[in-house]
């Protein structure tokens, strides 16, 4: 009823439905909290959406029973913790001290 009332240039404006929900822009002009966020696809393939926590880019995982075997076992070996290598160093403390008595002035 209180459509019929309504010019029509006035009810074309905002035409709301699942379909066209996510395709149109946001229709606010603030959105508090939200970020602009890239979501990048397994395939390659991005999309811009708005993401409630301040990130660049969010990467979504690989399905691994999609992979052949050596690339499967590759990106399990990439997500396995790297091992420190500890660096011994070994000083050679050849310093004599009374080489450098002479130098020292005595008050």
């Amino acid at each position: 009823m209180l459509l019929k009332q309504l010019p029509q240039a006035v009810q074309q404006v905002r035409c709301i439905s699942s379909a066209t929900t996510a395709v149109t822009r946001l229709h606010r002009s603030v959105y508090c909290r939200l970020y602009p966020t890239v979501v990048v696809q397994p395939d390659g393939s991005t999309i811009n959406i708005r993401y409630h926590e301040p990130r660049k880019i969010i990467k979504l995982p690989l399905d691994l029973s999609t992979l052949t075997d050596a690339e499967r076992r590759s990106r399990l070996e990439a997500r396995k913790p790297r091992k420190k290598v500890k660096i011994m160093e070994e000083v050679e403390d050849n310093f004599n001290a009374k080489k450098y008595m002479k130098y020292i002035k005595k008050k």
